[in-house]
């Protein structure tokens, strides 16, 4: 979507490129950028940045965020268009220009006390209906979250074309004893607090799955892979364990990887040519929230590449800072939320600052490790 907007100035800016920092100007008009240039521009009109960091508008490929707008509270179902409004608000404010909103696909609906309903569908609608209408201020796609262990993903997946701007689609397996949930007794301490389950409920409800997981498992893998052709999406996996895996992984033709649980799994990620995408919360945190392996030690591995805001969206621009620090480079780290997730996804407009590129960018001052964000700029539009 495109906006008319008059020349724009910004001078006297750290230029954050793709190798190095540099003091210069950017110049944009209709959305893109006309002109990247060393030094400091005197032109009337210009908007003096006082030496803040001027970076590419961070591209977030994994947010739950959305759905924390639509359901606030258990139980509690948010008007969706307020929702979706707040949401994209939200982003813009954390200088998140370019969004992939990650909604689930796959739903249980035999279980009474443990079912999750479908609501990908409609909400992706409500939100596609908003973006061609110019309701929204940033750029967002779909991220469609495969959950094999269900009963209706090829239904729901089927419900989807190749307009609906999915750009991603990962496959996850929530099987109680794999991945995520191999230790049942913490799977058993959430599903039990979340449904109020007895021990006795919760024994029936692991067994309902691991019959689901393999009564249907394999065939909505092969769904997934064949949806993410037909969509033209990039296929990620989710939650890899080990080498097989990640074996899988590349067999299915993915590349890229949502939050590797081990050292084992990101290092064959590598081996494969399978970027490594980690959360932004778990670098923040010194660690990860369900035992899995540290974001930190990843880096300091060289075995990470990408990093999602997960469930914290100002999370993405203080990792992206804080990982500057730890590999003292701000450039290489500002290209893990910028031009690493451009590339994953194959937007080839944005994730740098160039002349001929969406005019997406982030005045931002960092201030005792904190980012005090003091413009951002979408698509050539002023939205934080």
């Amino acid at each position: 979507m495109r906006y008319e907007t008059s020349e724009m100035i910004l001078t006297n800016a750290d230029l954050v490129l793709e190798n190095e920092v540099v003091r210069g100007t950017v110049c944009f008009g209709d959305g893109m950028i006309t002109a990247v240039d060393t030094g400091r521009s005197a032109r009337a009109g210009a908007v003096d940045c006082d030496g803040d960091l001027l970076i590419p508008g961070l591209i977030e490929l994994h947010t739950d965020n959305l759905e924390r707008h639509i359901q606030p509270r258990p139980k509690v179902d948010w008007p969706h268009a307020a929702a979706i409004i707040a949401h994209d608000g939200e982003l813009a404010s954390t200088g998140i220009t370019t969004v992939f909103d990650a909604l689930r696909v796959g739903s249980v609906v035999s279980n009474n006390r443990t079912n999750y309903r479908e609501y990908a569908r409609p909400l992706a609608s409500e939100l596609l209906d908003m973006r061609a209408r110019g309701l929204l201020r940033i750029s967002h796609f779909l991220h469609l979250r495969a959950e094999v262990c269900s009963e209706t993903l090829t239904e729901e997946l089927g419900k989807f074309g190749a307009d609906d701007r999915v750009g991603i689609v990962s496959i996850m397996d929530h099987t109680p004893g794999q991945r995520q949930f191999r230790d049942l007794e913490k799977l058993r301490a959430y599903v039990c607090g979340k449904h109020g389950l007895s021990d006795d409920q919760f024994e029936e409800h692991v067994a309902h799955q691991v019959a689901t997981r393999e009564r249907l498992g394999e065939a909505h893998e092969a769904a997934a892979v064949a949806a993410a052709v037909r969509f033209g999406a990039v296929l990620a996996s989710h939650d890899d364990t080990d080498t097989g895996h990640v074996t899988t992984s590349a067999a299915h033709g993915i590349r890229l990887a949502e939050f590797p649980t081990t050292v084992e799994a990101a290092q064959a990620c590598k081996d494969n040519g399978i970027a490594v995408m980690m959360g932004a919360p778990n670098l923040i945190r010194g660690g990860s929230h369900s035992g899995n392996v540290a974001a930190e030690e990843l880096a300091r591995l060289d075995l990470l590449d990408i990093f999602s805001s997960d469930y914290v969206p100002s999370a993405l621009m203080s990792a992206a800072l804080r990982l500057a620090d730890l590999w003292d480079d701000l450039p290489r780290a500002m290209a893990t939320v910028t031009s690493a997730p451009a590339r994953a996804t194959g937007l080839t407009d944005r994730g740098r600052i160039a002349e001929g590129l969406r005019a997406d960018l982030v005045r931002v001052r960092p201030v005792e490790g904190v980012a005090s964000l003091r413009g951002v700029w979408s698509h050539g539009r002023q939205v934080g």
